[in-house]
């Protein structure tokens, strides 16, 4: 038997089902890495205490003496990321307006883990109120990037990734409204999943227009995302655009690669800037895609790109502005409230209903080029990031392939298009940097081709063939070895 923790999640579910591990050592095993590095790495916060874990994991073993097993997360230790809402755990969202306000019920997707048999140990790390893609917080500070803890382990998932990166978790849950599944993904060497639009029902889409963030799965391998979104995903009422589950199997005589032809949308012929390292590792992975018998062609520019970005600006200020306005008015709240949160909410709050039709106007148009697009390729791909993972004591890059970002948020513009027009993304490893850091790009599929997105993310994950950074060596001291 290998170390608990370096079995992937599906291998250690059967290891739990077929009694080879009980699900106590397995908590013992998980407590043990956790109090190892995550001191280093600050990715786990608002901890249970081990007697109640414990506690939990003997439950789930006399269960299975009985015969009786919750689903395929059963005794498995799970941390939700601090933005949802997991009954009697603290929801912070990094906010010190939140700090310690404890849960009275789950999120929906939240407590399909729970009856799934997962055992939740806490919650994982998130930027305040899940703006901007680097995991800090004045209430639990910063998560580092495990392969160099100077730097930043992304976000908004930030803690979710560098936890799967260290085994601190065999899975975990995320959610992404501007790559918040997709860049720490990228910066960790893990596989993030955006699902389509109403695929992972939760509170963000109990309302018609909330339609840009959504909940979803991560994991190290593309399997092991899969068996978590079958947990995640289907129909509630609550959600009214949610949808249906349907046939969720990885097996499948439909051809994953129809067209044999890769849409490569790089930077979009130079509108996005990148770090020359980054579009480098992103391209020279595309030759995997080539060796699996696909053609790789660049896509021409076809899109008004910036009008693109002033339409995702005007939406996501709507929505943020929407959700954060109650605390702007309290002028001791606001005080407290990072000033990103508050550029969103002056932002947010001139808009009139004709800028909001307008955004969406151009959405439309976006969603429809790239059904286009669709109708010669059987899938897209982008970088997930435009920098490599940069220096954790920054707030955001300022200056990106010699140009500067204007926003907090403009770095990250490489994850707008997906988001937009609603498509699920598969966040794969890609490569490493000469100094070792990790590098991903976006698999997008078609509308709704979920289960295809994911099918060729597992074609792609067998041909490129792992991808592994090393470790800070601080971590692998805080180890011993990594056997």
């Amino acid at each position: 038997m290998h170390d608990i923790t370096s079995l992937s999640a599906l291998d250690l579910s059967q290891a739990i089902h077929r009694r080879e591990v009980s699900c106590e050592a397995v908590m013992a095993g998980f407590i043990e890495r956790i109090d190892r590095i995550n001191p280093l790495v600050n990715a786990i916060v608002s901890r249970r205490e081990t007697e109640e874990l414990v506690a939990a994991a003997r439950t789930a073993d006399q269960e299975l003496d009985q015969g009786h097993s919750r689903g395929w997360l059963h005794g498995m230790p799970m941390a939700i990321k601090d933005l949802s809402n997991a009954k009697g755990l603290p929801t912070s969202q990094g906010s010190p307006n939140y700090a310690g306000v404890v849960a009275e019920e789950d999120d929906i997707h939240v407590a399909r883990l729970r009856a799934a048999g997962a055992i939740f140990i806490g919650k994982t790390n998130t930027p305040e109120m899940g703006l901007g893609s680097h995991t800090y917080n004045s209430v639990f500070g910063v998560t580092r990037n495990p392969h160099d803890l100077s730097r930043s382990a992304g976000g908004s998932s930030g803690g979710a990734a560098a936890a799967l990166a260290t085994h601190m978790l065999p899975i975990a849950d995320g959610s992404d409204m501007m790559g918040s599944l997709r860049n720490p993904a990228s910066f960790n060497g893990v596989v993030g999943f955006r699902p389509s639009f109403g695929r992972v029902p939760d509170p963000g889409q109990e309302l018609f227009l909330g339609q840009l963030s959504v909940a979803g799965p991560m994991g190290r391998t593309v399997a092991d995302v899969h068996a978590l979104l079958q947990v995640q995903a289907g129909y509630d009422p609550r959600c009214p655009l949610s949808l249906p589950a349907g046939d969720m199997a990885m097996a499948s005589d439909k051809p994953v690669f129809a067209k044999g032809r890769i849409g490569w949308l790089g930077d979009y012929n130079g509108y996005l800037p990148f770090d020359p390292e980054v579009i480098e590792i992103c391209a020279k992975s595309l030759t995997t895609f080539e060796t699996m018998g696909l053609a790789v062609e660049t896509v021409p520019s076809g899109f008004d790109m910036d009008a693109l970005w002033r339409a995702w600006r005007v939406l996501r200020h709507f929505l943020v502005a929407g959700g954060q306005r109650a605390d702007y008015a309290d002028e001791s709240r606001r005080a407290r409230m990072k000033p990103e949160a508050i550029w969103e909410v002056e932002n947010g709050a001139p808009l009139m209903a004709s800028d909001i039709y307008a955004a969406s106007l151009t959405r439309s148009d976006w969603y429809r080029y790239m059904l286009g697009l669709f109708e010669r390729y059987d899938f897209l791909v982008l970088p997930s990031a435009q920098v490599l993972p940069f220096d954790a004591g920054l707030s955001w890059p300022k200056v990106v392939g010699g140009r500067s970002m204007d926003t907090y948020h403009r770095w990250m513009e490489v994850v707008i298009g997906p988001t937009m027009a609603g498509l699920p993304v598969a966040a794969m490893p890609a490569g490493v940097s000469a100094t070792g850091l990790p590098c991903g790009i976006q698999i997008i599929g078609p509308p709704r081709a979920d289960i295809d997105t994911l099918r060729a993310a597992s074609r792609f994950e067998a041909a490129h063939g792992p991808v592994r950074p090393a470790l800070d060596q601080q971590i692998i001291a805080a180890l011993g070895s990594m056997g």
